[in-house]
């Protein structure tokens, strides 16, 4: 990302998530703030095909039900703060239903100053239950971040880290999740995270690449991939029990309550927990 702008990428995330309340009438995920925020930045020009920049909205709109619901019924099971890592432009801090819940945000300066510069311009209101944290995950550790930070190292948190891994290093990966599996017990996180599998089509491929060369053109290069079982491994090396790990693809079925296509392609999401000593 640039010095001084917010991440690109975390902006066109927010946009997927307005147009997807917008173009698909929020039918996977409703987020009514997201088009106050991003406001009407403008966009790159764009490659994908029709069919696909939907199928983006659609994975955007889904991970992100997927990490809100799990966040709502650990709440009912008694977690009262939640993190979120490379928080972007999201607005779930914002819109939060949870009153005794408390949330922090943890990102890059740059963006974290953007934010709440759209936050004001929009008229949103930043409750006293968000703590703002600044990091840059490629140069700081996150236990570090969090020292000064009003947050309970002894408590479970729930941590939403969404659209962040595959631009990180896998250093700057495992160091993050070797912190949060020392966290207290029955301590959740969700995560996405970018396959070593190739795409099922000579299209999809040929979007993946030029995806791939705009994302290292503005600096915010895919650097990460995982397999499934690599990722199984990090997580259980570093104190966690996986409990879901789903191909994004699928997501939108499951909530329509429609078989999902086979094979599965593209990101995977996975939700796990921290096991107890």
């Amino acid at each position: 990302m640039l010095s001084g702008q917010a991440s690109r990428t975390a902006v066109a995330a927010a946009r997927y998530r307005a147009e997807h309340q917008e173009v698909d009438g929020g039918f996977l995920f409703r987020d009514p703030l997201a088009r106050r925020v991003v406001g009407d930045v403008e966009r790159q020009p764009e490659f994908l095909t029709e069919d696909a920049r939907r199928r983006m909205r659609l994975f955007i709109a889904s991970r992100s039900r997927f990490a809100e619901d799990a966040l709502g019924d650990a709440v009912h099971s008694g977690t009262l703060q939640a993190m979120i890592l490379g928080a972007g432009l999201d607005t779930f801090a914002y819109r939060n239903p949870h009153p005794d819940l408390r949330v922090v945000e943890v990102d890059h300066p740059d963006t974290q100053r953007w934010k709440q510069h759209r936050l004001t311009a929009a008229g949103i209101d930043i409750p006293a239950s968000v703590t703002y944290v600044p990091i840059d995950f490629s140069h700081e550790s996150l236990d570090k971040a969090l020292a000064d930070a009003d947050f309970d190292s002894h408590a479970p948190v729930f941590v939403i880290w969404l659209g962040v891994t595959v631009y990180l290093t896998h250093e700057a990966i495992t160091d993050t999740i070797h912190h949060l599996g020392g966290l207290a017990s029955g301590t959740q996180v969700v995560f996405d995270y970018a396959t070593a599998i190739p795409e099922s089509t000579d299209e999809a491929s040929a979007m993946a690449g030029e995806r791939r060369r705009r994302l290292a053109a503005i600096g915010e290069p895919w650097i990460s991939f995982f397999t499934p079982e690599e990722v199984s491994v990090l997580l259980r090396d570093n104190g966690f029990h996986i409990e879901e790990d789903v191909p994004a693809s699928h997501l939108p079925y499951r909530y329509l309550g429609r078989r999902p296509p086979s094979p599965p392609t593209g990101p995977r999401v996975v939700r796990a927990s921290v096991l107890g000593t």
